[in-house]
């Protein structure tokens, strides 16, 4: 998968370099904006490494709050959509080591309905995105990172590799054994008959 993941806007440099700007000058309306075109992704990815649909809400807004005091350290060396999803995951990690437990994947939430496949049954999707979110669960923080960076956010591997301080190479053998891991965790669940 490449670009932004399906559902979400593309990302617009231009766009949010000058949210930002105008951010740093105290237009609230500007990070008001920033917020609303990436709440969505931060709050899935946050959502996919803690794993608590509560916890991520709260990281997530930490996340926002961290970067709306570090706009002036921003530095434009990376795209503002990086450098925000580094805070959060930052945020999260932070947030996994103060509760030092494993993930614990909640049930498919009701409001789930209206991201579900447009094929299959709405029943069939649940149950597909939440043996999915239990998969995902069985994976080592690093590689979960990865793999949601790249299959559900839609990161190129540069990009990965620059979001979470590691050589490229890393990156890749990250994401085939996390890949890896997957198809063995969910060929591992029982299927509900339905």
């Amino acid at each position: 998968m490449s670009g932004p993941a399906r559902g979400f806007p593309p990302e617009d440099a231009d766009e949010d370099r000058d949210l930002v700007d105008r951010a740093r000058r105290g237009d609230q309306e500007a990070f008001r904006r920033i917020v609303e075109k990436y709440e969505r992704r931060v709050r899935g990815l946050v959502w996919g490494l803690v794993g608590d649909r509560s916890d991520a809400e709260d990281v997530a807004q930490e996340a926002f709050l961290r970067a709306f005091r570090s706009l002036s350290s921003f530095g434009g060396r990376s795209s503002f959509r990086t450098w925000l999803f580094q805070i959060a995951l930052n945020a999260a990690r932070t947030h996994r080591q103060s509760r030092r437990s494993r993930l614990q994947p909640e049930a498919v939430d009701p409001a789930d309905l209206e991201r579900a496949p447009e094929t299959g049954s709405v029943e069939q999707g649940l149950i597909a995105r939440d043996r999915l979110r239990r998969a995902l669960g069985q994976l080592p923080a690093d590689m979960r990172e990865a793999v949601l960076l790249r299959d559900v956010e839609g990161f190129e591997y540069r990009e990965i590799a620059e979001l979470l301080d590691i050589p490229i190479g890393t990156v890749e053998s990250r994401i085939f054994r996390g890949r890896a891991r997957l198809r063995e965790a969910l060929a591992a669940q029982t299927i509900p008959e339905t």
